[in-house]
């Protein structure tokens, strides 16, 4: 069992700021948005497809439930999704972080998005993560620079390192998990584990009767993911590394590292 540096009710489609710029339903925004949080937003996780769309090298993750910071100190929230058919769409909301009388889109693989002056391409919806590429040559240089510090400070400060495509960044994060195919131990006694790139994850419930599970991950002092109601054999993601939930008891959640 691999033990981390220090000591989610999805029942959806398994993070997004957003100004639409043309592709996708949009939905009203303001007031008729949620009043709770956005992790609350639920979709049948049993239907459909868990990914459309490709990844790509330059895209943003953004996670399920959570927010990613924009360098303009704006950000983006993958909220919810829904199954259309075939398709997989996603519900994105303005800013970083939840708060009442934001604006909100659904989009599909393929729609394009301007957020702050600043565009991209919807590159894959996944049950757990939206990808979101920038279009421009500026802006994916700008998403991939290298932080200043590579320590964490667990405050805000950390943005640098967990919104980010830096590779090296990425690695290093990486390297704070288990093997792929090893397993992680997230203990549900209501304590905070630590991890290198400023990222804690928390196990917000468990219910071994109906089976699911909670957990929550916050990097720099914004809520990057909030997976709510997963079960075994679904897929979760933090700093860019996938797992399954691969055991579920009271005393702990396991996740599996997912083997790429």
């Amino acid at each position: 069992m691999h033990t981390p540096v220090s000591t989610y009710r999805l029942m959806g489609i398994g993070a997004v700021l957003l100004a639409l710029a043309g592709c996708g339903s949009s939905s009203t925004g303001g007031d008729a948005g949620p009043t709770a949080s956005p992790a609350t937003a639920r979709a049948d996780r049993d239907n459909g497809p868990q990914c459309q769309g490709e990844d790509s090298t330059d895209g943003l993750h953004v996670l399920r439930g959570g927010g990613f910071k924009l360098p303009d100190d704006s950000g983006v929230q993958y909220t919810d999704g829904q199954v259309e058919g075939t398709t997989l769409t996603a519900t994105l909301r303005d800013g970083a972080r939840y708060e009442p009388g934001q604006q909100q889109w659904t989009v599909e693989p393929g729609s394009e998005v301007t957020v702050s002056n600043h565009a991209y391409t919807v590159r894959q919806i996944c049950t757990y993560r939206v990808v979101l590429e920038p279009k421009t040559a500026a802006d994916k240089t700008a998403f991939s620079l290298a932080p200043t510090s590579t320590e964490p400070t667990g405050s805000a400060a950390d943005g640098s390192l967990c919104f980010t495509t830096n590779r090296e960044v990425l690695k290093t994060a990486a390297e704070g998990f288990p093997g792929q195919g090893e397993t992680l131990a997230l203990l549900n006694n209501g304590g905070v584990q630590r991890f290198p790139n400023g990222l804690s994850i928390t196990v917000s419930h468990v219910d071994t009767a109906a089976g699911t599970t909670g957990l929550n991950g916050v990097c720099a002092a914004i809520p990057v993911a909030a997976y709510e109601d997963v079960r075994s054999g679904q897929t979760v993601e933090f700093a860019g590394v996938m797992f399954k939930i691969s055991a579920l008891t009271e005393e702990a959640v396991k996740l599996t590292r997912v083997i790429k």
